[in-house]
């Protein structure tokens, strides 16, 4: 795919350099109804390491995960309670159409009716983007900084939800985290630690990976149609301090380590043989004309 056939900008802070696709609901690179529309990264580079990319075969840009990077999802607002024909909302994507009884599928395409307006402020080493959605059953201003720290091999997403409707907003974010490493297969070379023991199981453990006290490793090299999924992990406590997860690569001799300032409501860990993803939920709940702020932090690294 051209890299240069969509809306996109560049950031850099001296050590790191990254591309960020825009959102454009006509244009755009990615115009599913899954993720978060912001923040969507095909690369970032950093000594001479590239963490991110495509990771799949098939593009379209309804597609619901032809999207790279840290990238964000949303769970819906009252699909549940909707009937068919009535309207929910995705944060980041806007208000979408219930087509029949179904279970939500994240998969699945709906059509959006309302898409909301983005707006995006770019400096060289940040990106600040805006979703405002008015509607009448939740309408709010959804800000995601993405921001590259001065001097340091770090990048921060910064986030504000304020509910500017009458209803509250209560759902759950997760980042999909979609590392690709120097294109490095997954395989034995990965390993995935964080600072508690994981209880779990799931998908391919044992036969393409193990669990092995706080970490996840691999058996052998992920093949094609292969994958792991675990859902959900356990073994985390209450504390903000056990989202503290470090990706490494022995092969490449790469890493990073990623940190939140909220807590961990639910983990869940997926990887196929292109990429590998940790996926970290934490709760939103805001009040109408309240605010609910979050970070999460990425340190990057290079292994000895």
């Amino acid at each position: 795919m051209p890299l240069m056939k969509f809306p996109q900008t560049e950031i850099s802070n001296g050590l790191i350099q990254a591309k960020i696709y825009l959102p454009d609901s006509k244009e755009g690179y990615y115009q599913g109804t899954r993720f978060d529309w912001s923040g969507n990264m095909p690369s970032l580079k950093f000594a001479g390491h590239e963490y991110f990319g495509q990771w799949f075969t098939n593009y379209s840009p309804e597609i619901h995960d032809v999207i790279m990077g840290p990238v964000e999802e949303f769970t819906a607002l009252d699909y549940q309670d909707a009937r068919q024909g009535d309207s929910f909302v995705k944060i980041g994507v806007g208000v979408l159409t219930k087509p029949d009884e179904k279970p939500y599928a994240f998969a699945k395409y709906y059509s959006v009716i309302n898409p909301g307006k983005w707006t995006v402020k770019s400096k060289p080493d940040q990106v600040i983007f805006t979703h405002e959605l008015k509607d009448q059953n939740y309408s709010y201003n959804y800000e995601k900084c993405v921001q590259l720290i001065k001097d340091k091999p770090e990048l921060v997403l910064k986030h504000k939800l304020k509910n500017t409707g009458t209803r509250t907003i209560e759902t759950s974010v997760y980042d999909h985290n979609f590392f690709v490493i120097d294109n490095q297969p997954v395989g034995p070379a990965y390993s995935i630690t964080v600072p508690f023991d994981i209880k779990g199981t799931g998908q391919g453990i044992g036969e393409l990976a193990e669990i092995k006290g706080r970490q996840i490793l691999f058996l052998r090299t992920v093949n094609n149609g292969e994958n792991v999924f675990c859902s959900p992990l356990e073994g985390f406590a209450s504390s903000a301090k056990d989202y503290d997860f470090r990706i490494e690569n022995k092969a490449a001799g790469a890493g990073v380590r990623i940190t939140c300032d909220q807590p961990i409501e639910k983990l869940n860990f997926w990887c196929c043989y292109t990429t590998l993803c940790p996926e970290p939920y934490i709760k939103v709940r805001v009040e109408p004309g309240k605010e609910f702020t979050w970070e999460i932090k990425y340190e990057f690294y290079t292994l000895k």
